[in-house]
């Protein structure tokens, strides 16, 4: 995929393996819902969930955006994170990623009721601005005659501008 084409897989997606370093243990992944926003990608959390914690401590965060089709196809997306914290913006990203969850946007009637469910939860906005990707075209078999011609090799991380 060229530069286009990694930025327009990440915009046609939903969903991501989202990777984060640990304080103890190894990296954790967590799957999420997510949506562009410019040039940065918006997940939304807990202020009490590992993912915020971690970003606390280092921002440094991936992104496996997977495609939902088989054969699996993803783009890792390397980026810097940072914590939003206003009330506005979670409530507007909670709008937001409820409408890509129904598959349609949310009315407005009930983005009081998503404010008000974000505050309760302590919900933040995990602002990621892509700086790399890594990509592998899958290499799918599905008979023996696949096998002909199968070819695996390394990549290199991208960068994402």
């Amino acid at each position: 995929m060229d530069q286009e084409e990694r930025k327009e897989f990440v915009a046609k997606h939903r969903t991501a393996m989202f990777g984060f370093g640990r304080r103890n243990d190894g990296p954790a992944m967590s799957i999420v819902y997510y949506v562009v926003d410019g040039g940065d990608i918006l997940v939304s959390t807990m202020a009490e969930r590992g993912k915020a914690k971690a970003v606390a401590r280092n921002p440094k965060v991936s992104l496996a955006v997977l495609d939902e089709q088989w054969p699996p196809t993803y783009l890792l997306v390397y980026g810097d994170a940072k914590i939003e914290t206003d009330v506005e913006a979670v409530t507007d990203l909670s709008m937001r990623i409820a409408g890509v969850m129904a598959g349609e946007p949310m009315p407005e009637e009930v983005r009081p009721a998503v404010r008000e469910g974000a505050i309760n939860e302590g919900r933040v906005v995990l602002r990621v601005t892509p700086y790399g990707t890594f990509e592998t075209p899958p290499r799918h078999v599905s008979s023996v005659d696949d096998l002909d011609g199968l070819t695996h090799w390394t990549s290199s991380v991208l960068p994402w501008n």
